[in-house]
């Protein structure tokens, strides 16, 4: 393609930023897809709401005090202070409260790392951003706006739809729902997307505004916004915030009152178990294995094993003196205590260390440690860490599966900009929009990362691009 392409691109991302002071590599072409692939995403995001709606059930059933098994006893009462630790009391019987059950998120994004082994689960988010980025890179690489002639993956304005059928199904009472793209400040790098996002449903007739929390106020039971010098009655809030700021925003009083009258659903619901990292970890917890082979349709089972990395919770409970973790070994040894760890050779560190949820590191990479790639200096004090704050706030160690190295067409950064194929590293995020009990792949972003990179996530020099579907013999994945 042409230096005009790279131009094209530039000045319309310059027209309509989408994330607040970030920049990104450009590329001539999309990200390709085969139908095949395309067929497993389908498959994924069925298995992820199933692993959500047997997460509630144990969940619950670990609350109750409840037996998990059919034909066996398991009691799991660890398994309710593991995803409650370090809540507010307050937040911990909201999630738990009747009227929530059934609750799930509208929209839900996994994070997929291309490896040889195939795709690899490293999280699955339930507050994801990128869905206005994403829906607007989809229309830009659509071939009707001059790019290659190749079926983008949510073309048609999929993603934008979609979004907004998944979040009105949760008020079939209302017509045309008035729905608030609620975002706080410590998401705000996020607002422009979403602003674009509710200009794009305006467009189409709907109620939809992307507004700030300082914006929502109480009228009666009601939860309203002013809209032109108008209070407008709020049915939907999506909420683009994390757990752990609720009380830095001032409504929070307002949108539980409002929600316990009846008066607004919210999506994603406040229930800080569901956006639990540590999740992943009780799906491989040894005491666990019958209850997810009972609770989970074979198809799923054999499908989240597949993708879910090994994966374990740091929990420094004292064992026995001849006890041993059900944990990765160091120093070739088994492990008796977590601080073990910190005696892993390099080869053995090859493990992921993150903070599980409810803390201001827990997004965006910030608590990240890939113990191959750190100092064993780094390493130890990351372990150190993690069982430090385990009262409060447990830690996922979770073995890491590399991406693999592939071939992508990216513009030079300098002038005049040549479209090189390069190698690189891929990390795929498919979104999901639940509508009616059935999740439905609307569109994927793909961030594909120098091949120096071992934490894939969006940065400067990354190159974020919109996923097309191609014949299996032009697929460079």
């Amino acid at each position: 393609m042409s230096d005009l392409a790279y131009e094209h691109l530039r000045a319309s991302l310059a027209r309509q930023p989408l994330f607040e002071a970030k920049t990104w590599q450009l590329s001539p072409d999309p990200w390709p897809l085969s139908a095949e692939q395309v067929a497993e995403l389908e498959s994924i995001g069925a298995a992820c709401l199933e692993f959500h709606q047997a997460l509630e059930t144990l969940y619950l059933r670990s609350v109750a005090g409840k037996n998990l098994l059919r034909n066996k006893p398991l009691v799991t009462p660890w398994v309710a202070d593991y995803l409650d630790r370090g809540k507010p009391a307050e937040l911990i019987a909201h999630a738990r409260d009747p009227r929530n059950r059934g609750a799930f998120p509208a929209v839900l994004r996994p994070d997929l790392l291309l490896t040889d082994e195939g795709f690899a689960l490293t999280e699955l988010d339930s507050v994801p951003g990128g869905i206005g980025l994403t829906a607007f890179l989809n229309r830009l690489y659509d071939p009707g706006a001059g790019a290659p002639a190749s079926p983008i993956l949510g073309a048609g304005d999929a993603m934008v739809t979609h979004f907004h059928a998944a979040l009105a199904a949760l008020r079939p009472d209302a017509r045309n729902p008035f729905i608030a793209l609620v975002v706080s400040d410590e998401a705000a790098t996020y607002r422009p997307e979403m602003q674009w996002l509710a200009h794009q449903l305006q467009l189409q007739g709907r109620r939809v505004f992307c507004v700030a929390p300082e914006d929502l106020f109480p009228l009666g039971p009601q939860l309203c916004v002013d809209i032109e010098g108008n209070p407008e009655k709020i049915d939907v809030i999506y909420r683009f915030f994390e757990l752990f700021d609720l009380p830095n925003i001032r409504a929070t009083k307002f949108i539980f009152d409002a929600w316990s009258a009846g008066e607004v659903v919210i999506t994603p619901p406040m229930r800080p178990f569901q956006e639990e990292k540590l999740g992943l970890a009780l799906f491989h917890h040894q005491l666990l294995q019958d209850f997810w082979s009972e609770t989970l349709s074979g198809g799923t089972l054999k499908r989240l094993r597949s993708l879910i990395p090994p994966s374990w919770v740091i929990d420094p409970a004292p064992l026995p003196p001849g006890a041993v973790l059900d944990a990765p070994r160091a120093a070739g040894r088994m492990l008796h205590d977590w601080r073990d760890l910190a005696s892993a050779t390099q080869k053995e560190r090859d493990l992921i260390l993150k903070i599980s949820g409810y803390h201001e590191t827990a997004w965006g990479a910030r608590s990240v440690i890939l113990g191959s790639d750190s100092s064993r200096e780094e390493w130890q004090e990351g372990v150190e860490r993690a069982v430090a704050l385990a009262p409060t706030n447990l830690h996922l160690l979770q073995t890491y599966r590399k991406p693999r190295r592939v071939k992508h067409r990216v513009y030079a950064p300098e002038p005049p900009h040549p479209a090189r194929e390069v190698d690189g590293r891929l990390r795929l995020c498919p979104y999901y929009f639940v509508t009616g009990g059935q999740p439905k792949l609307s569109g994927a972003l793909a961030t594909f990362c120098p091949p120096d990179k071992k934490i894939i996530h969006g940065m400067q020099d990354a190159a974020l691009l919109p996923a097309a579907v191609f014949a299996l013999n032009k697929t460079r994945a």
